[in-house]
């Protein structure tokens, strides 16, 4: 982090790796990570190196590579040194051609072509074009050699492992022979014939063939995206075994998969494959376990999921079979149009308007449709962070498998709560043997995704160090009360090592029982989990100031708490007061701990001063002083007896300011300086009488908060109330009461 914030590299982040992007026409500003910055320094050094003319980055799917591109192109055209380049950015999408287009004028690049045709791209290059040309890759078919043959041309390839093989990579580089040839893909590369091809084009200059890489378990690790994880369906649902073998993982076809036209016409031939996933009788069974499992799974998570069909049929097919079981509006079909669709087809033809409204509809938590029912569309280039679950319906293999499920990959984050990872549900058997369909080298996709059964194992493993390690601490099988039990816990935690260990392990113990739940295999731990769950709600309130809420747990375990039978055993123990002159007698009189009751009296004192504060502003000063009580317990330089004695006196304290305020009627800003300067002040009485005069002057200047004039002239008169009144330290007590009257009414 200190090498990440220093000035010079801060400064670079500002100046270069800062992007303004357009997604479903909504624009955001997007920051590049460490890996993306990296790979673009790389990608310059290469570009300005005279002996080398290629590159690969893989940076895995998810890990924003589309923004990576796009800052290179922008550093290239901008860096002097590059002396006014043409750069060509190349896809092999229609749809990814607009939207790199959308993000590339929002980025701030100027006079960007776009080549509308092969002829379009063969004239712009003949003509010298400098600045961006965006092109599909399939517009270089048959392309003349030799067209341009300037050095300052980058030619930047996305999914490179797709785009490059066969004649059209020859065409490319015929074309450009001495363009410097930069490849990105989302997926590693395939150890098939295909996969070595991508390598020969892209990665020869590299000794291990990537210039650079970010792989799965890195981006993992960052937190770029969240780990997969598989379940896979019951017996009666999936495919036979050997028909899928024998039509789709067999087939030499089939390796290295690419492109879903790749899939799609090797599911063409599957005759008996095809017809036993849309066999009418599996499909509903499908759709009712389907919506059964989105129920009780996802949707209590706050989260939303796709359907995978094997074919545009297929999907309508799913999508009359769920509204016999979810509500209609929950899902909808994302398919493209065909020229002679049938009418149940056509019925599912959207206009663009309207599919960029559903896109945006099912990013938004809060709005429909919650189930999007796809077999090719969205499954590659569209990011929903609230996508938690895949129902994988389409036999998939390498790179597009690795695209495909990608998709649930990315992180989300809102009020708290934490997305535990992305999920996938196989209805075909993919994941039996994953290591068949996927074609890559075990290091590149190690951890890729985690059946359910190794989660389980898990849960019970840091169950059983739960209860080895921290139950004890509560004693939350022996019956001791609330109040001692919390005792406990908050003695135990004082140190902030051993607290922030316990909330690493109860994390990661949670997210699990997002995934897991519900399933009877949690049964036998659900007391325990609760007792653990009320333990991290309680250190977090008592000791990070954050109110006992079900917003800081996890959806199910926000639920299990509540209806549970034993829910609260140390919940029970945290109370708040309300700050009056009845306090004190209340405390004395409650038979708890002192430790619980430090804990209490802080939160009390905290919330009576974040309420209070705008018509008493001296309570500032007795908030402060409360915190420092805090981190004097906290850090054991204090007792438990001396902290309680210390916020008694707070509370006596504020009791004496409301009724002093009341019996002088002075305002709120007047009083509080009269309250700061009772210590410093020659006499009650100049204190008394330095608040009167100051009350004349916030009559004088009534717009001393808005106006920065009005506002040095309170300041000056302050200076000279106060050396009236006797006070030590002039400067200092000026700047101290500032502080406290500017956090007061109107602030």
């Amino acid at each position: 982090m200190k090498q990440f914030v220093h000035p010079q590299r801060l400064l670079r982040i500002v100046r270069d790796f800062i992007l303004f992007t357009r997604r479903d026409d909504e624009l955001a500003k997007v920051v590049l990570r460490p890996h993306q910055m990296r790979a673009v320094e790389r990608a310059l050094v290469r570009a300005a190196d005279p002996k080398k003319r290629h590159g690969l980055v893989w940076h895995t799917q998810g890990s924003g590579k589309t923004y990576t591109m796009i800052t290179l192109a922008k550093r290239l055209i901008e860096e002097p040194v590059f002396k006014n380049p043409t750069v060509l950015m190349l896809v092999d999408r229609t749809e990814l051609e607009a939207q790199l287009f959308g993000n590339l004028s929002a980025a701030g690049i100027e006079h960007v072509k776009i080549a509308h045709s092969k002829e379009d791209l063969q004239r712009l290059l003949k003509a010298d074009t400098r600045g961006l040309i965006v092109s599909m890759i399939h517009k270089f078919d048959d392309i003349s050699a030799n067209i341009n043959t300037r050095k300052n041309i980058f030619v930047l390839v996305d999914e490179a492992h797709r785009t490059t093989g066969g004649d059209l990579g020859n065409y490319l580089m015929g074309a450009l022979p001495n363009a410097t040839y930069l490849g990105f893909t989302g997926t590693p590369i395939d150890k098939t014939a295909h996969g070595k091809g991508t390598f020969k084009v892209f990665g020869v200059d590299d000794e291990k063939g990537y210039l650079d890489k970010y792989s799965i378990a890195e981006s993992i690790e960052d937190g770029t995206t969240v780990p997969l994880y598989y379940s896979i369906a019951p017996n009666d649902m999936r495919v036979d075994r050997a028909t899928l073998e024998t039509e789709f993982l067999d087939l030499v076809e089939a390796q290295g998969m690419a492109d879903f036209d790749d899939v799609n016409r090797v599911l063409e031939k599957a005759v008996t494959l095809r017809n036993m996933l849309k066999n009418p009788d599996r499909m509903q069974r499908v759709a009712q376990y389907l919506s059964n499992h989105f129920r009780e799974n996802v949707e209590p998570m706050g989260y939303k999921a796709f359907v995978v069909a094997v074919d545009r049929e297929a999907c309508v097919r799913y999508k009359t079979e769920l509204d016999k079981y979810l509500p209609k509006d929950y899902s909808q079909v994302i398919i493209s149009p065909g020229h002679n669709d049938a009418p149940e087809l056509v019925e599912h033809h959207l206009a663009n308007e309207k599919e960029q409204q559903i896109r945006k509809d099912f990013r938004d938590p809060e709005k429909l449709p919650k189930i999007l029912i796809v077999t090719e569309k969205l499954l590659t280039g569209y990011d929903a962070p609230i996508l938690y679950c895949m129902y994988l319906d389409k036999p998939m293999r390498d790179h597009v498998l690795l695209q495909a499920i990608a998709r649930v990959n990315r992180p989300y984050e809102s009020e708290g709560k934490r997305k535990p990872g992305g999920f996938v549900v196989d209805f075909v058997g993919i994941f039996e043997k994953l290591e068949k369909a996927l074609a890559f080298d075990s290091a590149d996709v190690q951890a890729v995704v985690e059946g359910l059964d190794v989660l389980e194992s898990r849960f019970r493993e840091l169950m059983e160090r739960g209860r080895k390690e921290y139950l004890p601490i509560i004693a939350a099988r022996s019956g001791l009360s609330a109040d001692k039990a919390a005792e406990s816990a908050l003695s135990h935690f004082r140190d902030d090592d051993t607290r922030q260990h316990y909330y690493r392990f109860y994390r990661e113990l949670e997210d699990l029982y997002e995934i897991i739940s519900p399933s009877a295999f949690l049964r036998e731990f659900l007391d325990d989990y609760n007792a653990l769950a009320g333990l991290y709600d309680l250190l977090r309130a008592a000791f990070e100031g954050i109110r006992i809420t079900d917003r800081e747990l996890a959806r199910k375990t926000a639920e299990l708490v509540q209806r549970h039978t034993q829910g609260g055993i140390i919940r029970e123990a945290l109370h708040v007061y309300g700050i009056n002159e009845r306090t004190l007698d209340e405390i004395a009189r409650e038979n708890q701990p002192d430790t619980v009751k430090v804990f209490n009296l802080l939160k009390s004192v905290e919330q009576e001063v974040a309420r209070e504060i705008e018509r008493a502003p001296y309570l500032l000063s007795i908030g402060e002083r409360a915190e420092r009580i805090a981190e004097e317990f906290k850090l054991h330089q204090a007792s438990a007896e001396q902290a309680l004695k210390k916020l008694e006196d707070l509370v006596s304290e504020i009791n004496s300011a409301r009724q002093e305020q009341a019996k002088r009627d002075i305002p709120a800003e007047a009083f509080a300086i009269y309250w700061l300067l009772k210590q410093d002040a020659a006499s009650p009485e100049a204190a008394e009488n330095a608040a009167r005069s100051m009350k004349s002057v916030f009559a004088e200047y009534p717009h001393w908060r808005t106006s920065e004039a009005q506002a040095r002239d309170v300041r000056r008169k302050l200076y000279l109330v106060l050396v009236e009144a006797g006070v030590t330290g002039v400067s200092a007590g000026v700047e101290r009461i500032m502080a406290v009257i500017t956090r007061g009414p109107g602030r």
